[in-house]
């Protein structure tokens, strides 16, 4: 048996079980992976208008870069990979990166977050190859105010996806951020699909990675408004237990398939159990959302083949991580505030 600052690793026949854990005993096994910062949508609480200055292409992990990330990872302990972006299928032949990683030993899940609109031809792929579950961004079910949320008009194809993604049987949730003028009317439609299919609906506290910072001065729709909304139209709706590491407050209504759960992204009351890191496209290893970066992977995997060396310095990273959000954004550089895109973050 081996000791580390962070994990205890087991030989046992060749193969090795770890166990990470950060310097605040939380065991870390699930990795969260930015394959791009391009979106083909520009939704208002992602980006401006006028979108974001992407990263040139040489600036971001090749698939082998994160190919050999990822078996690190999984030998240190990461267990569950998601995908995001950016939008990942816009990031060319994104299905044999897939491919590839399902394949890593000691991955036991992969999981994907996509906004649906190139989604639909890659479902029977992403079945065979036994994705875990898929993360659908959908905060409305009205063509016209998905169009002024999104700023394109690419309703028919999201709303597609999700149906073929429910025939095909991958579970799917629908992840719906809760914005004060832009869709409140729309809470109670989205609940409305757990009734009659087997969907979560999942709705999110408004963060400030929008490229500009905070829209309002003080956050309206917070997760408790948030569900006392949903109690004022089902006073059934009762809560369930939440899943080990879970982010979200989940619930559940009498006679639906589905259902519901309320992140508190923006309170951050979920700190004490996080589960998870971030790798953005470019290479930077986030231990917190509200981080700006602690450890450049990039550069360490383009200047060494030394793969103890990279484990080294995630181990370090890990053993000085932020208790929480709060803490972690205190702890930006020059108390920066946050405002750079999810999009760059990787959702």
């Amino acid at each position: 048996m081996r000791l580390t600052a962070c994990g205890t690793y087991l030989y046992v026949n060749f193969i090795t079980l770890a166990t990470l854990h950060d310097n605040h005993g939380r065991p870390i096994n699930y990795l969260r992976l930015a394959v791009t910062d391009r979106c083909n949508l520009r939704c208002f609480y992602c980006m401006p208008e006028e979108g974001i200055r992407y990263m040139p292409k040489k600036e971001l992990l090749t698939f082998e870069e994160i190919h050999r990330l990822i078996s690190l990872l999984a030998s240190m302990g990461i267990s569950k990979v998601r995908l995001t972006g950016g939008e990942p299928f816009v990031r060319n032949d994104l299905m044999k990166l897939i491919q590839r990683i399902v394949e890593i030993p000691g991955i036991r899940d992969l999981h994907l977050t996509t906004n649906g609109v190139l989604t639909a031809a890659h479902i029977p792929e992403l079945k065979r190859l036994q994705i875990a579950s898929v993360n659908l961004s959908l905060d409305t079910l009205d063509r016209k105010r998905f169009h002024a949320i999104t700023r394109r008009d690419e309703f028919e194809q999201v709303f597609n996806t999700l149906n073929l993604l429910l025939e095909h049987e991958i579970p799917v949730k629908i992840n719906a951020v809760v914005m004060d003028g832009k869709n409140i009317d729309d809470i109670v439609p989205l609940i409305e699909l757990s009734k009659n299919n087997k969907v979560d609906v999942r709705f999110i506290e408004e963060m400030p990675f929008n490229g500009e910072g905070n829209h309002y001065a003080t956050l309206t729709w917070t997760h408790k408004k948030i569900l006392e909304y949903i109690k004022e139209h089902y006073p059934d709706v009762y809560k369930i237990p939440d899943p080990k590491f879970s982010t979200s407050d989940n619930y559940h209504i009498p006679g639906h398939q589905g259902n519901l759960g309320i992140i508190a992204a923006f309170s951050r009351t979920f700190c004490g159990t996080c589960n998870r890191i971030r790798v953005t496209a470019q290479g930077t290893l986030k231990t917190c959302l509200y981080d700006d970066g602690v450890l450049d992977i990039r550069q360490i995997l383009r200047t060494t083949a030394d793969d103890e060396l990279l484990k080294e310095k995630l181990l370090v990273a890990l053993n000085s991580r932020a208790k929480d959000g709060l803490e972690a954004e205190a702890k930006r550089k020059n108390h920066s505030p946050v405002s750079e895109s999810m999009s760059t973050i990787g959702g």
